[in-house]
């Protein structure tokens, strides 16, 4: 059995929280005992999704989440994010995992300035707004402290064809965990990068439901599989708890099944 109640009388804030990777790492954090806010953009298309995970964290532990429509390239929402966990939690805001996304692919050549504008507004601007708006309350609040944790990918590192305006943003978001580590240490926050490889979620489900596509990546993955949400679920409890990676920033965790280190 994996440990519990690594994170009990924690509060956490994940925007993205409601489908994928940012619902997992929220399921994770109550189980492991912590209050979690998640962030979603309230669009009638994704109400299934959130009642959903409303209805497993709270036969998990009741009591244990709230939610908070949204978009973070909006500089209040982060504010507002953070505001609704302290009033509901006790004040303290411990744990902030920045993880709203989207990625579209898209040739680089016909690539439209919207779609340029939309994947950078929402993934960068975004990641910055909530993380400082997280940083303000931790730095302020007593004791300060706190952990922050930017959901990167391993298209940080690597080049893809058609994401040209996706790689910069993930490559943004992990030197922003780095300046921030460097900025925020005095106050006790660390700030690490998590770095997914392929992980099936809403963002690539078409593009992995191809199978010669699929086949392809699984045979380049020492592991032999693509990743699933729940892969995250664990190395974000550690990065979160104080106990297990208390002497822990400015890093960056691959999360990829060996496909990073691969030469095939």
């Amino acid at each position: 059995m994996p440990p519990t109640n690594l994170l009990t009388g924690k509060t956490a804030i994940i925007t993205g929280g409601t489908t994928g990777i940012g619902r997992a790492i929220a399921l994770e954090y109550i189980r492991q005992g912590a209050n979690v806010v998640v962030n979603h953009l309230g669009l009638v298309r994704d109400e299934a999704h959130l009642h959903s995970l409303l209805s497993e964290a709270e036969s998990i532990r009741p009591g244990s989440i709230s939610h908070l429509p949204g978009s973070v390239s909006d500089p209040s929402t982060g504010s507002a994010l953070v505001s609704h966990a302290a009033s509901l939690y006790g004040g303290r805001i411990d744990i902030c995992v920045s993880n709203a996304g989207i990625c579209q692919f898209a040739e680089f050549l016909t690539l439209d300035a919207d779609l340029f504008s939309r994947t950078v507004r929402t993934n960068l601007d975004g990641a910055f707004y909530v993380v400082q708006a997280a940083a303000r309350h931790m730095s302020q609040q007593s004791p300060p402290g706190g952990s922050i944790i930017g959901i990167s990918s391993i298209s940080a590192l690597v080049g893809g064809g058609l994401q040209t305006h996706y790689t910069p943003t993930k490559a943004g978001v992990l030197s922003l965990m780095q300046s921030c580590a460097v900025a925020l240490g005095k106050h006790g926050i660390r700030c690490n990068s998590l770095l997914p490889g392929t992980i099936k979620t809403q963002l690539n489900e078409e593009d992995l439901n191809d199978e010669k596509k699929r086949t392809y990546m699984e045979g380049r993955i020492p592991l032999g599989r693509t990743g699933v949400p729940r892969d995250l679920a664990g190395p974000a409890v550690f990065l979160a708890c104080e106990e297990l990676s208390g002497y822990v920033t400015g890093a960056q965790l691959l999360v990829d099944g060996g496909l990073f280190v691969n030469l095939q």
